[in-house]
């Protein structure tokens, strides 16, 4: 379909094990680091989710299956780039990208700017088409007692 598409995207890990904590690409000092395969960072799985969503492509446990040792310990910014290559060889380009992280205790502003360039650089945009923005739950629910960390991706891709 041409025209520009638009996906979503969603990622969870909870907290356990030694820090630090990775998002966007940028290693971040905490007591405590994400449970997963990969690096666990929630940001870029969220956009990789959003990225291949739009462009009618998978999931990212579909394409990186957590019971498969080859993605143990795995860069998630490596995980982005075969996910930015498989929506470019569908015939779409990365218009825009907007990442919410919701952290109770971990401070992204600090990062933010690290995090948005690092992902601009694998997605081969402008950093200004990245927005990478924070959000507590005031101590609600799982995310508020500081047992993880989510992320909400939204994609706009081009059809070149």
């Amino acid at each position: 379909m041409k025209g520009p598409r638009v996906g979503m995207g969603y990622d969870v890990h909870r907290f356990g094990g030694p820090g630090p904590v990775i998002l966007g690409g940028v290693s971040i000092e905490h007591p405590t680091g994400l449970v997963g395969t990969s690096d666990a960072d929630v940001a870029v799985h969220a956009l990789c989710d959003a990225l291949l969503g739009a462009a009618a492509q998978g999931d990212l446990g579909t394409l990186f299956p957590s019971d498969d040792e080859q993605w143990q310990g795995a860069n998630s910014l490596d995980l982005l780039a075969v996910c930015a290559q498989r929506i470019r060889s569908a015939g779409y380009d990365p218009g825009n990208v907007d990442i919410t992280i919701v952290a109770q205790n971990v401070r992204v502003a600090p990062h933010r700017d690290t995090m948005r360039s690092n992902i601009a650089v694998v997605l081969q945009i402008p950093v200004l088409n990245v927005s990478v923005k924070a959000t507590t739950t005031d101590g609600l629910g799982y995310l508020g007692a500081d047992e993880g960390i989510a992320a909400h991706a939204v994609a706009l891709l081009d059809y070149p």
